[in-house]
């Protein structure tokens, strides 16, 4: 590696540092401010109008839509428009939210008047708690930074990253009472690989009938293994007679079975983890991928009202779906 290209990887690394420090002071910043703005939002029967000028413009853009696919109706205003006419959209049961980092932007502080005339809630996301903007404000948020990442200190960076940071977390926050669901955000992402993904459910793409890997719980450890071979899945089901699940085999269960001095000819029932963790077909293939980080497994019997098995899903289902 040449001397330019260390400094290069030296200044990267500075950058995401600063970024990622000051995004941190601000995670330890929230305060009751940061509360009952979810709280405002969250209670809204109005819209959210996300503003901002210049480098905040982009960040209330990046906001607004983050508030519309999360179950929050939203929509970017630009300051310049907004006293050409823009302000028409405002109704006074929205609320707005500002992005400005020295809170002073003229094209923002000229709408104030009118903003308050309609009777829309105003919340600020600011560096400066003392600037007109955030003292004209229902409620203002502190979006300081000790130190911007650009080495001229000019160029708006932690600051934009932490105001950024901000706005997702209020998005999220809101979510989060919306008690919204990945079904929900797919209906708002129909396009795409997005929102195909999301919308495949379990039972979509689940394996069934002989790909299933299964064995009577009567059955040796040595049927096991060859079942277990046979299907390549690295488990096998222990079903009763009416193939209603009693039991599984993990290849982790073998290794422990050997250890513990059982033979080929070991009963399974001797061997085999009761009570697996199940689903049913009908939850959305990204939840499944959820339960088996929380769980820390890779794979999954499906079984109906009854206990019976009627498929069977890996990780390596999901990645050939494309769910993950």
């Amino acid at each position: 590696m040449n001397k330019n290209s260390e400094q290069i990887v030296k200044l990267a690394q500075q950058v995401l540092n600063i970024e990622a420090e000051e995004i941190l002071k601000a995670s330890k910043s929230i305060s009751n401010n940061f509360t009952q703005v979810v709280n405002e939002i969250f209670e809204s029967r109005g819209r959210i109008v996300v503003s901002g000028m210049g480098k905040s413009g982009h960040i209330a853009r990046k906001i607004a839509s983050t508030f519309a696919s999360t179950g929050t109706p939203a929509f970017f205003m630009h300051p310049g428009e907004a006293s050409h006419g823009d302000l028409g959209m405002i109704m006074k049961e929205d609320i707005v939210i500002f992005f400005s980092n020295s809170g002073q932007s003229d094209e923002l502080i000229s709408i104030l008047p009118t903003i308050k005339r309609i009777g829309a809630k105003i919340i600020s996301i600011s560096g400066n708690p003392n600037s007109d903007l955030a003292k004209q404000s229902n409620i203002h948020i502190s979006a300081a930074v000790t130190k911007e990442a650009c080495p001229l200190g000019l160029a708006p960076t932690a600051s934009s990253t932490v105001s950024l940071a901000l706005g997702d977390a209020i998005a999220l926050c809101v979510l989060d009472l919306r008690e919204f669901t990945a079904e929900d955000f797919a209906k708002s992402h129909p396009g795409g690989n997005l929102g195909n993904n999301i919308l495949i459910k379990v039972k979509d793409i689940m394996r069934i009938g002989q790909k299933i890997p299964s064995i009577n719980m009567k059955s040796s450890l040595k049927h096991a293994i060859e079942e277990i071979s046979n299907k390549k899945v690295g488990f096998t089901a222990i079903v009763d007679n009416e193939n209603k699940l009693m039991g599984i085999l993990t290849d982790g269960d073998l290794r422990r079975a050997l250890l513990n001095k059982r033979n080929i000819d070991s009963s399974i029932e001797e061997c085999m983890t009761k009570n697996p963790i199940t689903l049913n077909g009908s939850e959305m293939a990204v939840e499944a991928v959820n339960i088996m980080e929380k769980f820390k497994v890779n794979c999954f019997l499906i079984t109906d009202d009854n206990k019976k098995v009627i498929g069977m899903l890996n990780i390596n289902d999901l990645f050939e779906s494309k769910v993950i």
